[in-house]
């Protein structure tokens, strides 16, 4: 293991104030399931660790019908996993956190980690993209809310300024005429990074899709919102030959990469099978 200093933040304030002071070279550490196997296989020059997990309020996880769920930065995978009212309402996300490592893993994991590693395979962000969830920053001159969708801007990358710490995660309220899904593939069951990951979160009305939000994990330098794939599916009874477009018109908007885990061609021809298996598995919430 390399060498770093430890410290430890008390606050929020005291936190931010530390990773700006301390340089580039500084890390949070909340899990740190990632960040210490980075820094023994030295994957990652980190001179600095700045604890946050005796930070109060971080560990915090409320719902109501009008705001959604929020979680902070400290709540863990398994925590989220193991949560009723995740399993009840976001059956999306409880697939997603049941399918990242291991038990072990899920355990000290935090979910905020998982996002702010801004790994495209992550498994976490495409059902929080599709459900439309917001993160919230904090820094010592400002807090603010954005989309999950807009904090990506690369692999490993996102729109976090040195100093600005994201707190916690908002997802809006699952509604009685929703139907959620996240399907991942991988060369194995478990323990195993994607290969090709699909969120769905759709609306109906009468029968007819009145909403739905498609996001696909692994094919692309972020997380991707398969747009074009949504508008052929919006305003349609989401029969058998319009979801076999709209899984045709994702395999176009993806743009995936060949590596050890699969061939660009074969990660592009399952976003097609597993576009149309999550759509059907999200409208059985209607049966």
């Amino acid at each position: 293991m390399r060498r770093f200093e430890y410290h430890r933040a008390e606050t929020l304030e005291h936190a931010a104030r530390l990773l700006t002071e301390l340089g580039d070279d500084s890390f949070l550490f909340a899990g740190g399931t990632d960040l210490l196997v980075e820094i023994r296989e030295r994957l990652r020059r980190v001179r600095n660790v700045v604890d946050i997990k005796h930070i109060p309020g971080l560990s915090e996880i409320t719902y109501d019908e009008t705001r959604g769920l929020t979680f902070g930065a400290l709540v863990t995978v398994g925590r989220l996993e193991r949560l009723p009212l995740v399993g009840a309402r976001y059956p999306n996300l409880k697939a997603a956190f049941a399918s990242l490592g291991s038990i072990q893993v899920r355990n000290r994991a935090t979910v905020v980690g998982n996002i702010c590693r801004a790994s495209p395979s992550a498994d976490t962000i495409p059902p929080l993209i599709a459900d439309g969830a917001f993160v919230h920053i904090y820094s010592r001159t400002n807090m603010r809310v954005i989309p999950l969708s807009e904090f990506f801007t690369g692999p490993g990358k996102s729109v976090l300024a040195k100093g600005e710490i994201v707190t916690g995660v908002t997802v809006p309220p699952a509604l009685e005429n929703s139907g959620k899904a996240y399907l991942k593939h991988g060369r194995r069951k478990a323990m195993e990074l994607s290969t090709v990951g699909v969120a769905v979160s759709l609306t109906m009305e009468d029968g007819v899709c009145n909403d739905i939000r498609i996001a696909l994990g692994a094919v692309g330098a972020t997380v991707l919102r398969a747009r074009q794939a949504e508008s052929v599916l919006r305003g349609t009874a989401l029969d058998a030959a319009t979801v076999k477009s709209a899984a045709a018109k994702a395999m176009e908007e993806c743009t995936p990469i060949s590596n050890v885990r699969a061939s660009a061609d074969y990660r592009r021809d399952m976003v097609g099978v597993l576009t149309g298996r999550a759509i059907k598995q999200a409208l059985e919430a209607f049966a």
